[in-house]
């Protein structure tokens, strides 16, 4: 109707005024409103009844319409003065109704201790240009509650200790102005409770204690200026908890130790300002909590100690913007960090999980996943796609990295061997070389198998030659040396090959016409075991006597024996300086 800046004027006048539902008042209020930025100013007409008029109908347990009223005075405590009633006694109000209403009181409008009943309560498409509405211990039974579509110019609104019973309420499209909201130990019912595209402007906004119950609740849309959202011990039922696009100011944001009981919960889209925000201790019993595409301010973002174990979390596509992130000790059934921007230290460091994914995350400090005062349950993560131009704080052994990503679902060979990639650099860069070492490893041998099924499927012909290919890698790369990362274990390969063939040499000697012959008279290495093993060992290590000749196939046996020796030796020379150089 006006804007928040527009000035007034009333003149009332004894004229009797006739709303369109029929109801009469004895006088009428000429309101004049000027508005900044129009030449003309807006007159209203409304009707006018005196308080005195409306306490007789409270003590007669009539409904009270005030519908297109101007209203200079509502104040159940000087009703309870008048009739010598207990300051705190309940009075019941058998329906109320001002809706398009103009309240302009110089003293709080006070609608505490009443008990709300018959006919439901309704102050939608009213504004509120004076007086703080006090509805303090007010108890509502079984109706709907509208207070959508108002503007609200003092922002002081008390909405604390009231109980609400089966009834619905809404504050849809409603505009506070500066000042305390104060929702502190309300108990809405089970009803469904509509917060959408409210406005609650500049100050402090408290839901302390505030007990939501079943029903589904919506924030969607709603806006918070700058001051203290707090939601701390708020406790939520069954049904659907929406604060998508919701907007917060720049103040502190509390949701600690937060009941979200069994639902979905939705920040999808939701922007934080630069104050702190705190999910603290907050569970969710079962269901989904959501904060895809979210944007985070300057503040710190704190999940510790969270209880989520039953229920899935998401941040998918989340900005974190320049504040720490935290959820050290929490539990989730799932967390998804999938495609987000971790600038800053964060600290995943989680007592249980079943699936952690961090896949398409761009990392450009330090991810946290090394615990140390208590045992990390994390059964699975997911690193594919990391762009890691940070650090990762894990450790192969107490993480079980192994584990977590070979227990992966549906992730194929090429997409684990590049998360075991990113982990070997990160490794490499942190000075964890064994650690390295053990995800170089895995690294290799899941591009070996990806490459062999990416061949296979580009050309079904080339199993004639990548199958065997494939197996030497596997003998010769992987299980001799472990990819050059085991000198000792390229040197127990050294050992038996060099069996393999000495042994070989005697059993050709026994069963076939080849032969290993003595060009020396007398010599200690006569017997046919003595021969072989020594005729193995000067033909492994390139020596070459000439004490000893093979003859028949045994020469080509020779042949590969030599250039058997000559590239193991090598290979250990390689995993040797490689171990020693680091």
């Amino acid at each position: 109707m006006f804007s928040e800046h527009s000035t007034h004027r009333v003149e009332i006048k004894n004229l009797k005024f006739v709303t369109d539902e029929g109801i009469r008042f004895p006088k009428t209020a000429i309101l004049t409103i000027v508005v900044p930025g129009h030449s003309n100013p807006i007159v209203e007409l409304l009707g006018h009844v005196e308080f005195d008029d409306i306490c007789r109908l409270i003590d007669e347990g009539l409904p009270i319409n005030l519908n297109n009223c101007y209203i200079n005075k509502f104040s159940l405590s000087d009703f309870r003065k008048t009739r010598k009633l207990d300051p705190k006694q309940s009075v019941s109000i058998h329906g109320f109704s001002a809706k398009n209403a103009f309240f302009d009181s110089l003293v709080p409008l006070d609608f505490s201790y009443a008990a709300f009943i018959g006919k439901d309560f309704s102050i939608e498409h009213s504004w509120i240009f004076k007086g703080r509405f006090n509805f303090n211990y007010s108890s509502f039974k079984k109706i709907d509650i509208n207070f959508s579509n108002i503007h609200f110019k003092d922002g002081n609104f008390d909405f604390a200790n009231v109980k609400v019973e089966d009834s619905e309420i809404s504050f849809k499209n409603s505009i506070f102005g500066t000042g305390k909201k104060d929702f502190q130990y309300t108990d809405f019912g089970t009803g469904k409770k509509t917060f959408t595209n409210l406005e609650f402007n500049n100050g402090d906004v408290s839901f302390v204690n505030t007990m939501f119950n079943d029903g589904d609740v919506s924030f969607k849309v709603a806006r918070w200026g700058a001051g203290k959202v707090d939601f701390h011990f708020a406790k939520f039922g069954t049904g659907d908890k929406t604060f998508e696009q919701a907007e917060f100011g720049n103040g502190a944001i509390n949701f600690r130790t937060v009941e979200f009981g069994r639902g979905k919960a939705n920040f999808n889209r939701s922007v934080f300002g630069n104050g702190d925000v705190s999910f603290e201790g907050s569970e969710l019993l079962e269901g989904k909590l959501s904060f895809k595409k979210a944007a985070f301010g300057k503040g710190a973002f704190s999940f510790e100690q969270a209880e989520f174990q039953n229920a899935d979390v998401t941040f998918e596509r989340s900005d974190f913007s320049s504040g720490t992130v935290s959820f050290y000790n929490s539990k989730f059934k799932s967390l998804s960090l999938n495609s987000c921007h971790l600038d800053h230290y964060t600290d995943i460091r989680l007592s249980y999980c079943k699936y952690l994914d961090l896949s398409n995350t761009i990392v450009r400090d330090i991810i946290d996943l090394k615990p140390y005062e208590f045992i990390e349950e994390i059964d699975t993560i997911n690193f594919a796609g990391m762009r890691l131009i940070g650090r990762i704080y894990i450790d192969w052994e107490q993480n079980k990295v192994l584990r977590l990503i070979e227990s992966q679902i549906g992730v194929n060979h090429r997409l684990r061997s590049e998360q075991y990639r990113t982990l070997k650099e990160n490794f490499r860069v942190t000075g964890q070389y064994t650690d390295e070492d053990l995800a170089y490893v895995e690294f290799k041998r899941h591009e070996a198998k990806a490459d062999l099924k990416d061949s296979l499927s580009a050309r079904p012909i080339s199993a004639v030659w990548m199958y065997p290919f494939y197996g030497f890698k596997l003998l010769i790369f992987d299980k001799a040396g472990l990819y050059a990362t085991n000198p000792i274990r390229v040197m127990l390969a050294m050992v038996v090959a060099y069996v393999f063939y000495s042994v070989t040499y005697i059993f050709a000697e026994l069963f076939t016409s080849a032969s290993i012959l003595e060009t020396v008279v007398h010599n200690e290495a006569a017997t046919m075991i003595g021969k072989a093993f020594y005729f193995s060992f000067v033909t492994y290590l390139t020596i070459g006597y000439g004490d000893f000749v093979p003859m028949g196939f045994i020469r080509i046996l020779a042949g590969l024996e030599a250039f058997t020796g000559l590239f193991l030796m090598s290979y250990f020379t390689v995993a040797f300086v490689r171990k020693i150089l680091r």
